[in-house]
């Protein structure tokens, strides 16, 4: 369970730990001074004999105090070089100081000087308290047996000692409306399989966003082939698990303005990827269960924007299917006519996520006929030799959207880099027996060929973005802020602070 997080003059309950945050000066503010002074002057004297510690990002010292004392122990807590600090260093110092204080058994603990410490740009302690919410994540629903034994000490309260309790625990509160909201995504991607398929996950979907004012529509198989969308249709016909479509539309909270068009978000719902016919080996169908990560991401950031009441209308669709074998199965040298009326050939049925998330680009155009689209999709693993495992790749038709991204990536910590999107490699996708095929002659730039398929299915002069997410949508080993590997919960704040920072 999560530590509560409270703005207080005095804690309502006796303290274990008291934490002071130094820069890598480690000159002591006024507050730590005081309390030095009370401690008979231990903090000094230790940060003198301890030469290891720097003061460095998350580093941290505990000292033990003599009984009879206020409080167990001392953390000192490093942040490093006070004009080099960024709010994701924060978020990492406030990740690690979350561990410092599991590791001492702490149960209470209370933050003295956080007040004091003060950098340009935002507040650090905010930053820091979301970089420690964000490291209380767990997913440990299918344990039969719980890791920690029920009667182990568990941080349960961190108290933040100020003079402006009302204003932080209201500054907060959108924090931790964000933590919430990527917990939701790394919830959906971290979940198997056989527990998360498109109806489970369709409901899911209506289930929490509608009690938040979230108009929540689901097509079913039916549907999805009365309307012709014949692309999802194919991809999630081999499946027991029949394809959902979802439209999620937040109407705005503007009143009195001229109106505006929403912005539009769209995700990749493959909630299990074999590769289909195309089948993919066995160690790359492993983890195929993040194959959903771009709609997850969209799920958490409609969370967001709904419990914060974004002023933006915005309109999210997320196709979702299984990709399967059987003998409906769909196959190499199938040509399939997609919502837009547009022909496909299938050439490799492990190229599915293009082909249901063109139905989704055409059917929310053609419907609400938005400002912008943003698409999310873990779509090629082309992007990991690009880019690695930090960056996402942005495929985009218009500099100022690339920008107003860039600018938003930057903001929130989640990498972004411009990947090349022209003529050439449309024409790469030509067919000789259709409209367009789903992959190109060859394995060079893989992520542009897939971005320039589902640029076929861009209405002239939309400003459009494609964010191919495979790379970054999990995390390969343990991190201050996400412990537990998997998912990342990588999109809901990008997407996010786009909308906070231009649409509203």
């Amino acid at each position: 369970m999560a530590p509560s997080i409270e703005f207080v003059k005095t804690p309502k309950s006796k303290i274990d730990t008291a934490v002071i945050g130094v820069f890598s000066d480690k000159k002591l503010t006024d507050a730590a001074a005081l309390i030095d002074s009370v401690l008979g002057g231990i903090i000094t004297h230790q940060l003198a004999t301890h030469k290891t510690f720097k003061g460095t990002d998350g580093q941290s010292l505990t000292i033990a105090l003599p009984p009879r004392s206020s409080y167990l122990r001392v953390i000192v807590l490093g942040l490093g070089d006070q004009k080099k600090l960024d709010a994701t260093k924060a978020e990492n110092i406030g990740g690690r100081l979350l561990s410092a204080l599991n590791t001492q058994g702490s149960e209470r603990a209370v933050f003295l000087n956080a007040e004091e410490l003060e950098v340009p740009g935002f507040n650090l302690t905010l930053q820091m308290l979301l970089g420690l919410r964000l490291g209380s994540y767990e997913f440990d629903n299918y344990k039969t047996k719980p890791k920690k034994d029920k009667d182990e000490a568990k941080l349960q309260t961190v108290s933040i000692l100020t003079d402006n309790g009302k204003k932080l625990t209201k500054d907060f509160a959108e924090f931790e409306m964000l933590a919430q909201s990527i917990f939701i995504t790394r919830d959906l991607v971290n979940e198997p399989p056989n527990k998360l398929y498109p109806e489970t996950f369709a409901n899911f979907i209506k289930k929490t966003l509608v009690p938040l004012g979230v108009k929540v529509e689901i097509f079913d198989k039916a549907k999805i082939q009365k309307l012709g969308m014949g692309l999802l249709y194919a991809v999630g016909q081999a499946s027991e698990h029949e394809p959902r479509f979802v439209v999620m539309s937040w109407p705005g909270t503007s009143k009195g303005k001229k109106k505006q068009k929403p912005v539009a978000l769209v995700g990749k719902g493959m909630t299990y990827d074999s590769g289909g016919l195309s089948l993919k080996p066995g160690d790359a169908m492993v983890t195929m269960k993040m194959d959903m990560a771009g709609a997850g991401a969209v799920v958490g950031a409609m969370h967001m924007l709904a419990k914060r009441k974004t002023s933006a209308p915005v309109v999210a669709v997320v196709p979702i299917a299984e990709n399967s074998i059987s003998d409906e199965a769909y196959r190499p040298d199938d040509i399939i006519t997609s919502y837009s009326g547009k022909t496909v050939e299938v050439l490799n049925t492990d190229a599915e996520g293009r082909l249901i998330l063109a139905d989704a680009l055409t059917y929310v155009q053609e419907k609400y006929d938005p400002e912008i689209i943003i698409d999310l999709a873990t779509l090629t693993g082309a992007i990991l030799i690009a880019l690695g495992l930090d960056y996402c790749g942005v495929f985009s038709n218009n500099d100022d959207l690339w920008t107003k991204i860039d600018s938003s990536a930057k903001t929130t910590g989640e990498k972004v880099w411009r990947m090349p999107l022209d003529e050439n490699f449309r024409r790469e996708m030509d067919s000789p027996f259709a409209d367009i095929k789903n992959i190109g002659n060859s394995r060079f730039g893989g992520s542009s060929l897939g971005a320039a398929f589902l640029s076929e299915f861009i209405d002239k002069d939309r400003p459009w973005a494609h964010l191919d997410i495979a790379g970054v949508a999990t995390i390969k080993s343990a991190r201050p802020t996400n412990p537990k590997p998997f998912a990342s919960g990588y999109g809901v704040r990008l997407l996010n602070d786009i909308i906070k920072a231009n649409y509203e």
